[in-house]
Parts: structure tokens; sequence; C-alpha cells
């Protein structure tokens, strides 16, 4: 009787277990996919689409960026970093309504940061980044919008967005979530306000 109960228990634990794993793997599927998945919750206009994962770069942090332009700039910005991949700018650009551009192939380099020279642990530990997170290791998003009040934060949408897509961007590279930083955290800036700041830390208070 008392292996009857054991083994039924067994059972009535594995039920509720694989469903969960069942559902988490299919946004684990599409993370890694090639092409130009369609990812639920997630708007993305594919200038660049993915190719092999194994064939990307070693991402192996995620820079965000804010820039200083206007609403509706995200997709100019994406546009043209899609002409010229390695100018002045990242891989994926968000609109102010959430909207997702991915400009860049996996495997090329845009020119983003400044080489890691924030020093003075002003906002984070800076041991484990001076001179070290840098464009060639990481990923970077630019968030659109915050013209022309710098200090404007991220809309509702591009906040929305940016909780799918950062689990999307960790779980295709293998990135660890201490590595989600903000562009003022690694670099110097901007005196006026905090540059990445916010969503970086929404990202590290939403976990895995």
């Amino acid at each position: 009787m008392m292996i009857a109960r054991l083994l039924a228990a067994a059972l009535a634990a594995l039920c509720l277990i694989v469903p969960g794993n069942a559902e988490d793997a299919e946004p684990t599927k599409l993370a890694r996919a090639s092409g130009t998945p369609e990812i639920p919750g997630l708007k993305i206009v594919w200038l660049a689409p993915w190719g092999d994962v194994r064939d990307a770069r070693p991402w192996r942090n995620i820079i965000v960026h804010q820039t200083e332009g206007p609403a509706g700039s995200a997709r100019g910005g994406a546009q043209a970093q899609a002409k010229a991949p390695t100018r002045r700018g990242v891989t994926v650009w968000v609109e102010t309504d959430g909207t997702v551009y991915w400009a860049v192939a996996e495997n090329l380099v845009p020119t983003h940061g400044d080489g890691a020279n924030r020093n003075d642990n002003k906002y984070i530990d800076n041991r484990s980044t001076y001179r070290q997170v840098v464009r060639d290791n990481s990923i970077g998003v630019e968030f659109a919008g915050n013209y022309p009040d710098v200090a404007a934060g991220p809309t509702e949408a591009q906040v929305a967005a940016w909780k799918i897509l950062v689990k999307v961007l960790r779980t295709r590279y293998d990135i660890p979530l201490d590595r989600v930083y903000a562009h003022n955290w690694i670099d110097y800036k901007d005196a006026r306000y905090c540059e990445g700041c916010w969503l970086a830390t929404l990202a590290r208070m939403w976990g895995e």
C-alpha cells in the first residue's frame, strides 16, 4: 500500500513538472532559431535575419543605450545602421511604441560604447567591466525617444518589449543576468541623465 501511494505521488509530481518544462521549451526554441521567427509579445522588423546562432559573434554582454532623438527615430536609425552595419550605433533598436528593429547581422560589430572606461564605481562595481565590456563582446540595444527631455524614461510599450527582448537575447547568446549593463554603468556619457540605467536595472530585477 505504501509503495502504491509513493508511486502515485511520484506520477502526480511528474504531471505537474512536465507541462512546465514543455511550456518553457518553445520560447527557448524560438530564441535559438534562424531566419525571422515570430516571437510572442514582440513586433520585430527584421532588417537582418538571424543566421545559425553558432555563427554569431560570441556575445557575452548586453549594453542598453538610449538615443537623444524623437519618437519615431528608431526606424531611421535602424535603417541607416543596416546600410552601414559598423557605423556608430547598435544591433537592435526599440521604438517608443515597442517595435523592435533588428538592424545588423549577428556576426558584425557596430561601433557603440567608448571602451568601458568608467572605473569610479559610481553606479556599479567596475572591476569586472573596466576595459572588458566592449563592443566586440557586447550586443547593443538602443531605445529611442528621449528628446527633448533626455531624462525622460522609456515608454510603457518599450518596457513591455524589453521584458521579452532581454530574455530572448540572454537565451540566444547564453548571457548571464549580471552581464546586462547600462551604457552609463560602463562608460562616461552625459551628466544630465544615466543612460540605460532604469532599463538595465529592470532587467536585473526581473531575474530569470
